[in-house]
């Protein structure tokens, strides 16, 4: 059965990376000794070995080894062998082309629906919805499919952030964005502010986190989810 952590963001303001998850990660994890990390995303144009060296900092923290996806020759056997799997954030336009590039996009899908425990973080969250079609990246690359894992039955807007009355900035705010994907879409949109994730057990969804999400559907007026709200029904 899945089980999977889908959270919004790696880094809360002032915190480390994945600070304020590790207690979670330490459960999450806890029949794991090495995490199998997919680096694709490549924030800010790092390398893989950058990456994944960065990751393996954080999860020494809670006694856990990490080995990047990249550094081996056979992508689908690693990820059908891994213990456990973490997709960290990024430009989600990048790890969903090398995802496909590399044939592992199903494989993916398919061994953490399984059960092997995942962590995503970002766009590494993004690619757990139907598709990626709300991310907030550039698209500097073109994917050959914008359809992802499918672990939840609807899309996310990772970083969700509100209107800001006070700023001066006079471009779309995400909720613009996410009418506008409604406008031809019909999938419901989770906007999940940082510092929320989401805890999937089966078939089971449950917003964790000191914060509310806001839901979006077509045609209909936003809703704001209190943390620990049931989103098992949300399709």
């Amino acid at each position: 059965m899945k089980n999977c952590i889908i959270a919004s963001t790696s880094t809360l303001p002032g915190g480390e990376y994945l600070e304020y998850l590790l207690p979670e990660l330490s459960l999450h994890f806890q029949d794991c000794k090495k995490i199998l990390f997919i680096p694709f995303s490549r924030p800010s144009g790092i390398t893989h070995e950058e990456y994944t060296a960065k990751v393996a900092l954080a999860f020494a923290k809670i006694n856990k080894t990490v080995q990047g996806l990249h550094e081996y020759e056979n992508p689908e056997e690693a990820i059908q062998k891994a213990e456990g799997i973490f997709t960290g954030g990024g430009n989600t336009f990048l790890l969903v082309t090398q995802l496909y590039k590399n044939k592992i996009m199903d494989v993916l899908a398919e061994t953490v629906k399984a059960g092997t425990p995942y962590l995503g973080t970002s766009a590494g969250s993004n690619i757990c919805g139907l598709t990626m079609q709300t991310t907030n990246d550039m698209p500097i690359v073109y994917p050959p499919s914008f359809q992802t894992l499918g672990l939840i039955p609807f899309n996310l807007n990772a970083h969700y952030l509100d209107p800001d009355d006070q700023s001066k900035h006079m471009g779309e705010t995400r909720e613009t964005r996410i009418k506008e994907f409604h406008a031809f879409n019909s999938l419901p949109v989770l906007g999940l502010r940082e510092g929320s994730w989401l805890d999937v057990k089966g078939e089971k969804i449950t917003l964790k986190g000191n914060l509310q999400a806001r839901l979006f559907r077509q045609n209909q007026e936003a809703k704001e989810l209190e943390s620990g709200s049931d989103l098992s029904d949300l399709k």
